[in-house]
């Protein structure tokens, strides 16, 4: 077509052939050598450690059964940037996890807790709740402390904020505050503070048996939860506190009314300070005797001479179904 002087443009346009098609065709680019798979340095690649720590992330007990975009969600939320959503995803897929991981969790399903208390510093549970303040968003963290026996708050504090350290901290106060005196365990659900390695170092220092409560599961642990709500639904607890000192005034005088007041319906409706020490049997044999006043002068009033209530032999948190023992009152003696 050259040879024919139609022009190059004419013969591209008759052909329907771009001219930077023709102009390409006449010189193609010369090829090296093929490019081995996986050849080269990929710069943005993340390290054997990096990729480690996001899939010990995603399969810790906090995102077990949460897919990687929550988990990624999360953990940026907490400042803290690992890598990107298709990252987490393909750390995943090489770990053959890439799963429906709600219903596949690495880990097993957790055993539940089975704990029984006969007697006060037997078993201890401890929770963290919220307390509102006078700025919309901002909490006080009070952290409390109970024998679930006795019902006895051993220790409470209230703090700015929530961190791991002071976890470990308050554990070592309460302690203290109970003369030395360890329970054999301290139970609490699945909370970052809760399950913290200072914790969980403490009470392996201190030879205290850790119980954790099943994760998403809030009646594992009904002493501590029924101890805030009786704190919450107090008549006298204040819509929100100005400050620390205002919460620690306030709690200081529930707390001792609680301990040494409050008659508790769980323990024969004696305090719960009077159970952890003992002197609660000094009330029932009063009880008693004014029972027996009673019963003596109108006698016809009552169907049987009536006995003053006494304590559970056993405190349970998740009594066994096969359990058949009654919890009447071990304590029980005959009226005075």
């Amino acid at each position: 077509m050259v040879a024919a002087n139609s022009s190059t443009q004419a013969a591209c346009r008759l052909l329907g052939v771009a001219r930077a098609t023709h102009y390409r065709r006449q010189r193609p680019p010369v090829l090296g050598p093929p490019r081995a798979p996986g050849g080269g340095v990929q710069p943005a690649a993340l390290s054997d450690g990096e990729r480690a720590r996001i899939l010990h992330e995603l399969d810790s007990d906090r995102f077990a059964d949460k897919s990687a975009s929550q988990a990624w969600a999360v953990l940026i939320d907490e400042g803290t940037y690992l890598g990107s959503i298709s990252t987490f995803y393909r750390v995943l897929r090489d770990a053959d996890q890439v799963i429906e991981r709600r219903a596949q969790a690495r880990h097993p399903p957790r055993t539940r807790p089975e704990l029984v208390a006969t007697g006060p510093d037997q078993v201890w549970s401890w929770d963290i709740t919220k307390l509102k303040t006078a700025t919309k968003g901002v909490y006080l963290d009070l952290y409390v402390v109970l024998d679930i026996y006795s019902r006895k708050v051993i220790h409470w504090e209230v703090h700015s904020t929530e961190t791991r350290p002071l976890a470990a901290e308050f554990i070592n106060h309460a302690i203290e505050r109970n003369g030395g005196v360890m329970p054999h365990t301290v139970h609490s659900d699945n909370g970052t503070s809760m399950t913290s390695k200072d914790v969980a170092d403490l009470l392996a220092d201190l030879r205290v048996n850790r119980s954790l409560s099943r994760p998403h599961t809030s009646n594992d642990n009904p002493y501590s939860e029924s101890a805030f709500k009786t704190l919450k639904y107090c008549p006298a607890f204040p819509e929100f506190f100005t400050g620390l000192g205002d919460a620690q005034i306030f709690l200081t005088i529930f707390f001792r009314y609680y301990n040494n007041e409050h008659r508790h319906s769980g323990i024969g409706l004696y305090t719960p300070a009077s159970v952890h020490d003992g002197t609660w049997k000094d009330a029932r044999d009063h009880r008693q005797k004014i029972l027996n006043q009673a019963y003596d002068q109108h006698p016809e009033r009552f169907r049987r001479r009536p006995t003053a209530p006494g304590l559970p032999a056993k405190t349970w948190i998740n009594k066994p179904p096969s359990t058949i023992e009654s919890d009447q009152d071990l304590h029980k003696t005959s009226a005075a």
